[in-house]
């Protein structure tokens, strides 16, 4: 039994592309958006999980390097040629404080220790290859004068926490695009949210767990992924949006709005003239 039962919502008839779609938290998302409905494209860099995920779901595996604005662009056309339309792209790619290359421990260091490298490659794919996947997205929302784009975020404290350059730096950034961006298609019918588990979730099984440190549950983001992909969202532009803040006793629209929260930077009101 999932531990977060998922709203009823259908998503049928939804065509999503979920990056990073082979594990983790993407998986999950995918999985049950799966589970009401929808289609799924699992767009990864990783050939072999893209295929393994696709098959379970049912859905269409395209291998994607997000840091190639022609595979980016690739994966909407195959979405939109295997399934009539491409409407929700999730941007849950990333590269993480854990992962290849990495210590079991992660990248959580000081800047001045980090690798260089490691530091370079994240900005890029954090970044940039967010950048280029809603940069191939909103070429065809805007063909089709609709479409839905959720950039994955983090929590507020890795913003500035210690230890917490590149992966906060890069976020920080997500947050900015997705606000920049909401701005720009404001009232395009296409939208820009961002969305975040709410604390380090179970989604790594190579991740040494500290016992004092009890971690979110993998579907943590589950129920808010089905609302989010749905016409019910259709107002939240520009919004940011808490899975753990989800409550599933409260209607789908309530639970959502008790899960979103302030957008990482407020915009000052320029002072009033004379």
């Amino acid at each position: 039994m999932p531990t977060f039962p998922l709203p009823d919502i259908s998503l049928d008839g939804r065509v999503v592309i979920m990056t990073g779609g082979d594990r983790g938290l993407g998986f999950s998302m995918a999985k049950a958006m799966a589970e009401c409905g929808a289609k799924l494209v699992i767009a990864s860099v990783d050939a072999e999980g893209c295929q393994s995920a696709a098959k379970e779901l049912d859905g269409l595996a395209v291998t994607t390097d997000i840091l190639d604005l022609a595979q980016c662009r690739n994966a909407v056309q195959k979405a939109v040629e295997a399934f009539g339309q491409c409407d929700v792209v999730y941007n849950n790619a990333r590269r993480l404080m854990r992962g290849p290359d990495l210590p079991p421990h992660g990248n959580s260091l000081p800047f001045y220790e980090t690798d260089p490298e490691i530091y370079r490659q994240t900005i890029e794919v954090n970044v940039i290859g967010t950048f280029f996947m809603a940069r191939a997205a909103v070429e065809h929302f805007r063909d089709v004068g609709q479409g839905k784009i959720i950039n994955v975020s983090t929590s507020r404290r890795n913003f500035s926490g210690r230890r917490n350059s590149p992966y906060g730096v890069t976020k920080a950034a997500v947050e900015s695009e997705t606000l920049i961006w909401a701005r720009d298609l404001d009232g395009s019918g296409i939208t820009v949210n961002s969305f975040l588990p709410g604390g380090s979730a179970d989604s790594d099984p190579n991740r040494v767990k500290d016992p004092n440190k009890p971690l979110l549950p993998v579907d943590i983001m589950d129920p808010l992924a089905v609302w989010l992909s749905s016409d019910r969202s259709d107002k939240a532009n520009g919004c940011r949006f808490v899975g753990k803040l989800w409550d599933p006793s409260l209607d789908p629209d309530a639970a959502a709005e008790g899960a979103r929260e302030e957008p990482v930077f407020i915009e000052q009101q320029e002072p009033a003239a004379g």
